[in-house]
């Protein structure tokens, strides 16, 4: 009985022990099974990594390819490699590890290093392209406009001197232009053969008016009529009601009828001289009134929110100097000259008892504006216009820089302009921004860069190798340098990459004649006489012997020349 106990307990033992040996060797080909199933992105040359394949392959040397996991760099807590960037230059980036062209390794920059909108700049190269800062904050703007004024005549004082009968010049009291005359001076005397005529009927009519003063009331009423028809022909050719009752008093008729000055002026224009014979509607004098003045000044688009109408204005004379004069504004024009595309302002002068302001003069005109703006404001140069949009470039620290989009308003003295939008105080901005806009041909490849924060960190591998495109192909512009594409480098037929199909001839891309082309690690089909980035997987080409290009070309099934 106890044999049998004993062989049932030795069963059971070796039950338990087969069955855990067999969901080990279960579990381990489970667990290799799974390692199998890792995801492979591509092979790379165990000797140069930037050299790469889409399949397992063999290099000069007969070494097997490398191959690149999809979740290498993610396990044991390591950093991940957001893109590698050019330790002399770090708008130069590359999705994967490359040499410059000093032999220099690019250096890796991480993931939590770099924000998709971020750039790093070490603190040399900083210091070496000149990068100053400045804090953003609140402050008072105001706005001094300094500008010239054409001196005009006040266009409400300008008097035309005319006569509404025919006649001749009998005499000129006023003979010369610039004279200054007073209101009521007399000017000139007119002989007219129908003034005199047309005194001579109204003398005639008072004289038969009295006549039949006890006549019948029809025969007075006519009487009055031809008294007033006479009378109103005087008038309306301007003879006073002194006048005509210095003729009834007088009783004969007055050769010459005399025009008076209606203001007190300077005459500007003299039409006539003695002796000369006028027409109706003739004009004689023109008589300008000086005491008051007109100062036109030329205001640019952008200064206009800061003038009101009665704004005080500051006037300076070249030929009086060290003496300031006061006007006002009194009228800003509703339309922009489309040549020198100001605006044009009416300044109210006061003239002195000299008429030291003259028409036709300049002065320089200097407008205090009273508004004062309570706003964020920034320096002028720390703003990159792009004719699109406006960038500031701000310092977040640690070498780290970010570019934002503001909305700006107006400019104010000091060199400042207000920020309406993008910016709210405090922070720190790059106000030597001019090295990023060496020439207005790169400023948006350069923008781009800094948008993207070198986008080979981005998990679209596309849209990291375009980005790498951009900022490769680009020179240092922080270091002063234009940056030039590499189809503008060269007028080479064959600068440009292009996917070859059909039957390939090498040897006539080679248009340097060097023996050299250069070839896509992976599109072997992929050519350029100069370096490029393969339009298609986005890899930089590498400069391979026209031999060596073939080689590739037939092993990877394509027909060669």
């Amino acid at each position: 009985m106890k044999k049998f106990i004993a062989i049932g307990i030795v069963s059971i033992l070796i039950g338990l022990g087969a069955g855990w040996l067999l969901f080990r060797n279960n579990s381990s080909t489970a667990s290799s099974s799974k390692q199998g199933e890792r995801k492979i992105l591509y092979y790379r040359s165990p000797m140069n990594p930037t050299v790469t394949s889409k399949v397992p392959m063999k290099d000069n040397m007969g070494m097997d390819y490398v191959p690149v996991y999809a979740d290498q760099g993610t396990s044991g807590g390591e950093r991940k490699i957001a893109y590698y960037r050019s330790p002399m230059n770090p708008l130069e980036t590359s999705p994967v590890p490359k040499k410059d062209e000093m032999g220099m390794d690019y250096v890796p920059v991480y993931e939590d290093q770099v924000g998709s909108d971020q750039i790093h700049i070490d603190p040399a190269t900083q210091q070496n392209i000149g990068v100053t800062t400045e804090p953003v904050k609140k402050m008072k703007l105001t706005r001094t406009i300094r500008t010239t004024a054409n001196i005009a005549y006040d266009e409400t004082k300008l008097y035309t001197i005319s006569t509404k009968i025919q006649g001749y010049i009998e005499k000129l009291y006023v003979d010369y232009t610039g004279q200054f005359v007073k209101k009521g001076q007399p000017l000139l005397s007119i002989y007219s053969p129908d003034l005199v005529s047309t005194q001579e009927e109204y003398l005639q009519a008072l004289k038969y008016q009295k006549q039949i003063s006890g006549g019948s009331a029809i025969s007075k009423q006519g009487a009055e009529q031809l008294v007033e028809s006479a009378k109103r022909r005087l008038l309306y050719w301007d003879i006073s009601e002194k006048e005509i009752q210095a003729l009834e008093k007088r009783g004969t008729p007055e050769k010459t009828m005399t025009i008076y000055s209606p203001a007190n002026g300077i005459v500007t224009d003299k039409m006539v001289i003695n002796g000369q014979s006028i027409m109706p509607g003739m004009t004689l004098y023109k008589i300008a009134d000086l005491s008051d003045v007109w100062g036109l000044a030329q205001i640019y688009q952008y200064e206009l929110p800061w003038i009101r109408l009665g704004d005080k204005v500051d006037l300076q004379l070249s030929y009086i100097p060290g003496k300031t004069f006061q006007g006002r504004i009194t009228y800003i024009y509703p339309y922009l000259d489309p040549e020198s595309k100001t605006v044009q302002v009416r300044i109210e002068i006061h003239n002195s008892a000299n008429y030291e302001f003259k028409p036709g003069m300049f002065a320089d005109a200097t407008i205090k504006s009273p508004l004062t703006l309570e706003t964020v404001a920034v320096p002028n140069q720390a703003i990159i216009h792009t004719g699109t949009r406006d960038v500031a470039i701000i310092a977040l620290g640690d070498g780290y820089f970010k570019p934002v989009n503001v909305l700006l308003g107006v400019r104010g003295d000091g060199g400042y302009v207000q920020v309406l939008k993008g910016l709210s105080g405090g922070e720190k901005i790059v106000t030597s921004s001019e090295f990023l806009i060496d020439s207005e041909s790169n400023l948006n490849a350069a923008l781009n860069t800094m948008q993207l924060g070198s986008s080979p960190g981005s998990k679209d591998t596309t849209a990291q190798n375009n980005s790498s495109k951009k900022s490769s192909s680009s020179k240092d512009s922080m270091a002063g340098m234009n940056m030039r594409s590499n189809k503008s480098m060269s007028d080479s037929k064959h600068s440009t990459p292009v996917e070859y199909k059909g039957i390939i001839d090498v040897k006539s891309i080679d248009d340097n004649k060097d023996g050299k082309v250069y070839q896509c690690p992976m599109d072997f089909n992929v050519l350029s006489d100069k370096p490029g980035v393969d339009p298609k997987c986005g890899m930089n080409l590498q400069e391979v012997t026209i031999q060596q290009a073939e080689k590739n070309l037939k092993e990877h099934g394509f027909k060669i020349k």
